[in-house]
């Protein structure tokens, strides 16, 4: 854009997989194959619900690496380059599939219809929203409600500014080409990170007493920040680890079954500083900051509340 601002490309595949099948893709256990990347926040996302709800046996993931080129992810973390199950080597081959001469991006997370080898969608936020909703038919016994319908306006609320002003945010600081663009980005993204933190203060989520979609959304956005976007992106006010609030939040999911689990440092840290060379010219990859301080007390047990609401953690990371 003229003004220097950052704006992303959201045309993302709209169709849904449902539990009536009413886009032609029905919920079908070992149809579809989730494809995500470690070091992306919106694939982490879709990573982290799968594993809440226990659909680990029923919707398959392929892991793409850290690092791609301008034509997609691809699969060089598997035997061959290819993923075992698609028998590709890059995601592209998916979007290709079902849309020959797609132009827009071939991002993650992506789901893939593995008996066409197509893709079926790549729409993130509504994603993580019908594994809640969809495919309550195949969720584990005990799997938290992570977008209950009566808190579900609120959540959409918060959401909705997280996104615009964090989620998206920090990208709006990295990627601003003007001093104008980055300084508006940048305010907006501390005026947030301080709401949130006055919202935090004195609850233990963002919205309710327990985890909800809300706080899968955070999460995986102040998890790259001291890592990733303090340094490579200038979001350099505040570390979130000088952000008492926030920070001891973000350790208090980290350190729930189903988060810190699925959070790779050395993945997210290779993608960012390798691949945007615009910002990072030498590809050079920090070898800081230590995550040792992630395994720290937090103290947010006092604020009460119940991780799982009703329900019970996952049992372990497959």
């Amino acid at each position: 854009m003229a003004s220097g601002e950052y704006t992303r490309d959201q045309r993302y595949i709209a169709t849904r997989i449902t539990a009536d099948g009413r886009d032609g893709y029905p919920v079908e256990p070992g149809r579809y194959r989730l494809v995500v990347s470690r070091a992306c926040p919106w694939a982490n996302r879709a990573i982290i619900v799968r594993r809440l709800l226990g659909l680990e046996d029923v919707l398959s993931m392929g892991v793409a690496g850290p690092t791609h080129d301008e034509r997609s992810w691809s699969f060089g973390l598997d035997p061959g380059g290819r993923d075992p199950v698609l028998g590709i080597e890059r995601l592209q081959e998916a979007f290709l599939s079902r849309f020959p001469g797609y132009d827009k991006g071939i991002t993650v997370p992506a789901i893939v219809d593995v008996p066409s080898g197509a893709v079926v969608t790549n729409d993130f936020a509504q994603l993580t929203i019908d594994l809640s909703l969809e495919w309550t038919a195949f969720h584990r016994p005990g799997a938290p409600r992570l977008y209950p319908a009566e808190l579900r306006d609120e959540i959409d609320e918060v959401n909705a500014v997280v996104f615009r002003d964090v989620n998206n945010g920090v990208y709006r600081a990295g990627f601003a080409s003007s001093q104008d663009a980055y300084e508006k980005a940048y305010q907006q993204l501390f005026d947030r990170l301080d709401w949130l933190s006055d919202r935090l203060a004195n609850q233990r989520y963002l919205v309710g007493d327990a985890i909800t979609e809300a706080d899968v959304r955070l999460f995986t956005t102040l998890a790259r920040f001291d890592a990733v976007y303090h340094g490579h992106f200038k979001c350099n006010r505040s570390k979130l680890s000088e952000m008492p609030v926030l920070w001891a939040y973000a350790r208090d999911l980290f350190q729930t079954p189903g988060f810190g689990d699925t959070i790779d440092f050395a993945q997210i840290k290779e993608h960012y500083y390798v691949v945007h060379r615009t910002i990072n010219p030498t590809g050079i990859v920090p070898a800081g900051p230590d995550p040792s301080g992630w395994l720290t007390p937090h103290g947010r047990e006092s604020l009460g509340g119940r991780p799982f609401g009703d329900g019970t953690p996952p049992v372990s990371d497959r």
